[in-house]
């Protein structure tokens, strides 16, 4: 409550200070019998009277603390304060923060003043500062016949109300208070392409926007009515939602209002992606997937192969990490559906030479040879899972030191078939 020497300056028919009183006390009487809400009464600019080139920056002090049937306490200091020195915002409202018996209560300040800063300090930052560290929710701060060119600075601390006359005052302080105790909930919705609120089952995190820190961790889930879960979400940030599908969803700057149910919208649509070897069974190692974005170099995924994923519809560019490795472009995942993509079984080519020597694999293409796979130089005896088709090896024996001694030899490999080849 600010008491400083503003406070004495008429408003309306009476000094600022008597309409602040009176509202204020007024404000006690619902609030005295509720349970599980304590009040704490911190004052400043009343204990020190401000001269020309002088003023006490200290003068702050929390007259009523924390604590049960203390309403009348604070009625007895609003009763007598008097107003007499400066505002110092920032430094009353660090002080505030260790007013708070802990940490783990829904802090509030309610913060109600008549000008801006006066000694110098940062009262956003301060207020930045003790909401990070969970010391504090947002502050609600009222503005009492505050001019247009000071409203600016006080807006950035918290949660700012204009109260431009008594009667403004009696209803925004009203405001206030409801929004502070009342609970707040909310709704997430997960939309379908077509705008059906029926993804669910996604894990999903509440970001603050601001700070980047992390609010909220769950799984999205659909209640016994078969609608999305209730969720009791702070109103004091300001939310960047995630959504962790593959790739996620996200919406930026979400707010969420006091006091009432609120439904958030969150478009993340997705289908899936079903992999299959033809032939394959199970037990084989599995082959993983590259899953990418269309026209995008990084990888999203790495799907094995004979597995099913959901993704975010749209369209993908798979890259199967066989040998050599099959590319599969514009992969389309649409809304609820399944999309298969099978490759071929590959077959067994075994490379026999009598001694270990360097070589490698080509692929016939055309009249080109693309590259596959090396030899293993140190071993005479390779073996390779290879797609179906046609293949060159080249090889030339570890010891010979002649190029008429490279051997070349063309094999086609068939599906789950094996085949020997002998250097």
């Amino acid at each position: 409550m600010d008491a400083s020497n503003s406070m004495n300056a008429f408003w309306g028919n009476e000094p600022r200070i008597n309409a602040a009183r009176r509202v204020l006390l007024e404000s006690l009487i619902p609030l005295e019998h509720l349970e599980n809400v304590e009040l704490a009464l911190r004052v400043y600019g009343h204990q020190t009277r401000i001269e020309p080139g002088k003023q006490d920056c200290d003068d702050t002090k929390l007259e009523v603390p924390f604590g049960p049937n203390n309403a009348q306490a604070i009625r007895d200091k609003m009763n007598s304060v008097q107003c007499l020195g400066t505002t110092p915002i920032a430094r009353s409202l660090e002080k505030a923060a260790g007013d708070f018996p802990d940490n783990k209560s829904r802090n509030v300040i309610i913060l109600i003043t008549d000008g801006i800063e006066a000694c110098d300090e940062d009262p956003c930052a301060v207020s930045r500062a003790l909401q990070a560290k969970g010391i504090i929710l947002k502050p609600f701060v009222i503005g009492i016949g505050i001019d247009e060119a000071n409203k600016f600075s006080l807006k950035c601390v918290g949660n700012y109300y204009d109260a431009g006359t008594p009667e403004t005052f009696d209803r925004v302080l009203r405001v206030v208070i409801e929004q502070a105790l009342r609970s707040t909930t909310t709704q997430l919705l997960l939309l379908t392409d077509d705008s059906q609120p029926t993804e669910t089952d996604v894990p999903v995190s509440f970001y603050d926007q601001r700070t980047g820190e992390d609010r909220y961790d769950f799984v999205h889930t659909m209640n016994m009515r078969g609608v999305p879960d209730t969720l009791s979400i702070d109103p004091v940030f300001t939310y960047r939602i995630v959504a962790h599908t593959v790739p996620p969803s996200v919406k930026e700057n979400v707010v969420i209002e006091a006091g009432r149910h609120n439904v958030v919208a969150l478009v993340a649509g997705q289908g899936t992606l079903e992999l299959k070897i033809a032939g394959a069974v199970t037990a084989e190692i599995p082959v993983p997937c590259i899953i990418r974005k269309q026209g995008e170099a990084a990888t999203l995924n790495a799907q094995p192969m004979n597995t099913s994923q959901l993704y975010r519809t749209g369209t993908y560019d798979l890259e199967v990490l066989t040998l050599p490795r099959l590319s599969i472009p514009n992969v389309v995942i649409r809304q609820g559906a399944t999309t298969p993509v099978s490759i071929p079984k590959s077959g067994v080519l075994n490379v026999i030479a009598k001694v270990p020597g360097p070589g490698a694999i080509f692929q016939e293409i055309g009249n080109e040879l693309v590259w596959v796979v090396d030899l293993d130089r140190r071993l005479a005896r390779n073996q390779f899972k290879l797609l179906p088709g046609d293949y060159r090896v080249i090889y030339r024996p570890g010891g010979a030191k002649e190029t008429a001694f490279s051997i070349v030899k063309d094999v086609t490999v068939a599906s789950g078939r094996a085949i020997n080849i002998e250097l």
